[in-house]
Order: structure tokens, then sequence, then C-alpha cells
């Protein structure tokens, strides 16, 4: 462990720490980054260098999640100028008859679509037809967030179940069945999700969010473009206000014009009210949405087409809500139809990067302690061995685990946590499934539970639902609520439910 290592580490707690006080990050974020350069190259110039690095670096990997968000935020914003968007909603009313209900069956459906396609390629589509709907009928975006995040950055992929890919890394490093390990991970996912929810309703959505008077004036920033929430605001103050939003560099006045009236639920828009082009696209837009999800279905299930993984599902996804912007745009407007994708398409990367943009120098950081960027962000010539800061910190940890089974379980809880926070938490999972052999062998605890232990604790938390830096950007992005506020708000449920599924495991798996 060198100078480097401790300073990583200790930018890195801070990082945390800072978030949990419902602080900006992106100031330390650059100045750990920097340090980190200094301390491990000897030199300014290294420091400066890795600080620009990390920041191209970050930008690179997060590109793809930035574009889909501004392509699916360009499709609602042409829909709502058809009015469109009310007319696709009214169905879905009967399913979401009040805030308390939307809460549940938004989670029941992000889970059930999440644990087939993975949460990414479905957000898109969770945003586009269901959320709309359940913000209309009194859910505002921050507590419809948490339901999805919770559900889908959770508990879906924690396990994993259908898919298989995690099981199957863990495993690789365990020597254990993957299926055996699949089958505890869903049993502890399962708690962890069911725990997460409840304290998040009772916590927040219950007694915060679901006030009618401030519900009445909510509306879904994502199909408002022009009147949107700068990076600096907090979801939780939209979601306890009464229609204006509060925002750290400035205000935004979330008005309807396209979602509702006035009073929030059955007033609609004079060209809402059923033109011929507004309900041909209410109608396409769903139709289409639901063919991609068969044909997704079939590639899983059949080998009738190809199978989409999680690689092409998400720019599958984007580009038909690519294609769905430029024939919406060319239904209402023939003579103006190219201005128009093009208009609807700037402020869809505006709105992306000006939401979501200051999650770039913090991921720049974190990257800076993975080997696999670390080389790039560093400056190191090619052939050079790469710094891991976060791996060689966890393996001088290892020794000094109490070979206890309940301290093997919740070391490896904390484990997996710690491997998370590079903002994706599989890469991790063949040293955690090592790491769990080896201290089941010594502990007595069975190595397939401690596996799916830091299994789920690495993809709660880099899956994501703790950090910033992960998907947990596409939730904040399509629901349109500040992403620290929702990290810091997930903390208590999520940790929650991980503690009680990690006892419960300890003593039932």
């Amino acid at each position: 462990m060198s100078a480097a290592h401790w300073i990583y580490l200790l930018g890195l707690a801070a990082l945390i720490a800072t978030v949990v006080a419902k602080k900006n990050v992106i100031a330390l974020a650059v100045v750990a980054t920097f340090v980190t350069g200094i301390a491990y190259g000897g030199s300014v110039v290294t420091g400066l260098g890795a600080v620009f690095n990390g920041a191209i670096v970050a930008t690179r990997e997060l590109l793809p999640i930035f574009i889909i968000i501004a392509l699916v935020t360009a499709m609602l914003g042409a829909m709502r100028g058809l009015g469109a968007d009310a007319l696709m909603v009214r169905p879905l009313r009967r399913f979401f008859r009040n805030g308390h209900l939307s809460y549940l069956v938004l989670a029941v459906v992000t889970y059930l679509l999440s644990m087939s396609f993975w949460p990414t390629p479905v957000l898109p589509l969770i945003a586009a037809i269901l959320l709309p709907a359940a913000v209309k009928a009194g859910l505002p975006p921050f507590g419809a967030a948490l339901a999805i995040a919770i559900t889908g950055q959770g508990m879906a992929l924690s396990s994993d179940y259908i898919m298989g890919v995690a099981p199957g890394l863990s495993a690789e490093g365990a020597n254990v069945p993957a299926g055996d390990i699949a089958d505890k991970a869903l049993i502890i996912s399962l708690i962890a999700g069911v725990v997460a929810l409840t304290v998040a309703y009772l916590r927040d959505v219950r007694t915060k969010m679901l006030d009618p008077m401030a519900s009445a004036a909510i509306r879904l920033p994502i199909t408002e473009m022009g009147a949107v929430q700068t990076a600096g605001g907090s979801g939780l103050e939209r979601a306890e206000g009464s229609g204006g939003t509060k925002a750290g560099g400035g205000t935004a006045t979330l008005t309807s014009t396209g979602s509702g009236g006035g009073d929030g639920g059955g007033g609609e828009e004079p060209e809402a009210r059923g033109t011929t082009q507004a309900r041909i696209v209410a109608i396409a837009v769903p139709a289409l949405f639901a063919l991609l999800l068969v044909f997704m279905l079939l590639g899983r299930f059949t080998s009738l087409v190809p199978n989409i993984d999680d690689g092409a599902g998400a720019p599958l996804v984007g580009g038909t809500a690519a294609l769905a912007l430029v024939v919406i745009a060319l239904v209402a407007n023939r003579k103006g139809w190219l201005e128009d994708v093009g208009g609807h398409f700037t402020e869809g990367i505006a709105f992306a990067f000006r939401t979501m943009g200051m999650v770039i120098p913090v991921a720049g950081f974190v990257y800076i302690g993975l080997s696999d960027y670390s080389s790039e962000i560093l400056g190191l010539p090619e052939g050079a061995k790469a710094p891991g800061f976060l791996m060689d910190a966890i393996a001088n940890v290892q020794p000094h685990i109490p070979q206890v089974p309940v301290f093997a379980s919740f070391a490896m809880l904390l484990v997996g946590m710690v491997i998370g926070l590079d903002g994706n938490g599989w890469p991790g999972l063949p040293f955690t499934g090592s790491l769990a052999g080896s201290l089941g062998e010594g502990s007595g605890t069975d190595v397939a539970t401690l596996a799916a232990i830091a299994q789920n604790g690495a993809s709660w938390t880099g899956g994501g639902t703790l950090v910033i830096w992960s998907s947990l950007i596409v939730v904040a992005g399509l629901t349109g609520v500040s992403v620290i506020d929702l990290a810091r708000r997930l903390f208590i449920p999520v940790v929650a439910g991980l503690v009680v599924a990690t006892a419960i495991a300890t003593v039932a798996l």
C-alpha cells in the first residue's frame, strides 16, 4: 500500500461522506484526482493530466447513457408538441388510481421487465409508457425514481436470475455451481428489495411525497422540454413543493402544457383531445415499444430471432426512440419537420448533460483506482503495469477477516459494496467468488451463500442504487430528479435491506 493507495481511499471515503451530506462533489472529485495523480507519478504534470484524462475516460464510458436519455427525452418532447402524450397515458389510469398504488405498480413492472432484459434497456420504455401515468395519478417523480431504482437497479440486477451473467462470474472464483449462487442471490435480493421498498415508502413516499396539494402541481420534467430542473436542483424539494422547483443554480417553474390541466387530473390541452395525428402517435408509440419487447422476449426464450443482451438492448431502444422522433415530427409538421427534429434532439442532449454532466469528474476519480482505466488516466506508457488502488486495498484486508460465520457474511457484504463503488460491480465478482471460497472453508459457512451476499452487495451498490456514477444516473435523468438526492435517499433503505438480508442468509441459507 503506497501513499497513492491511501490518498485514493481517503478521497473515496470523502466522496461518499459528501454525497450522504447532500453536498456537491465535483470540486472534491477534481482535487482528489489531482492529488492521487501527484502521489502516484510524483509530478504535478501527472496530476493535471489525470484530471483531464479522467474526464475523457468517464465521458467515453458514460456517453451511451447520456445519448439514450437524450433520445427518449427528445421523443417525448415531440409527442408533447403534438399533444399525444396525454392521450397515450389515458388508458393506463385504471392501473394508477393514486400515488400509493402507482408506487407498487411501478415497482412490480420494473422488476419483471428488468429480470428479463436487465434494467438499462427497459428504463426508457418505463419512462415513455408508465411514468407519465404514475405521475399523473399523484406519485411525484422522486417517488417513482425510488421504486424504479430499488426494483430494477437493485433487486433484478443483483440476482440476475434469468440472464445468469452475474452468478456465472461469481462461480468462476468460488468453484461452486452457478445455479446454487443464483438461487441464493435471488432469495437475498428479494428480501433486501422488500425491506428497501418498505423503508423508502414509509420514510419518504408516504410521509413526504403524496401531499395532494403538492401532487396537483407536479409534472414530469422529461415530457416538458424547456421547463426542466437544473443540475443542482433537488428532487426532494420538487416532491415536497407546490409547483416550483428550487435549483442550486437557478429556478425552473414546472408548468403543465401537455400532460393535463391545471388541476393535475382530468383536464387536457385542446390539442390533446383528439386530433387524428395525436391519436395515431398515441397508439403507435406504445405499440412500437410493445413490439420491441416481444422481439426481446423472442430472442431471450426462443431461437426465432437473435438474443438481445444488455449491450445490444440499450442501443435498440435508443435507435427506436430516434426513429420515432423523426416520424412524429414528420406527422406533426410536414413543412418544418427537419427543424423540429433538430430542435428536439438538441434539447434532449442539453437536458441529458445539464442534469447528468456533474457525474463525469466523479466517475473520473473512481476510474483512476481501477486497473482497466488507471493506465490511460495516469498517462502510463504502453505495457506498463496499471495500478489498481481499490482491489489492492481489499486484498490487503482479506487476511484480517475473522473466521466466524457472521463476520464472514458481513465482511463479504462490505467487500462487495466496496467493489461496487466502481459503478458496475460485476467485474469484481470473480474476485469475491474466490474470497468466498477461502472464507467459507475457514469459517464453515456455505460458499455459495457468501458469494451470493457479495454479489448482492456489489450489484446493489454499483448497479446501482448507492453511487451517482452508476446507471442510477439513467433513473435520475429519465425521472427528472437530482441524482445526488436520489442516492442519498436510497442509502438508508438499501443498506437496511442488505443488512437484514445478510443476517437472514447467514442463519437460514
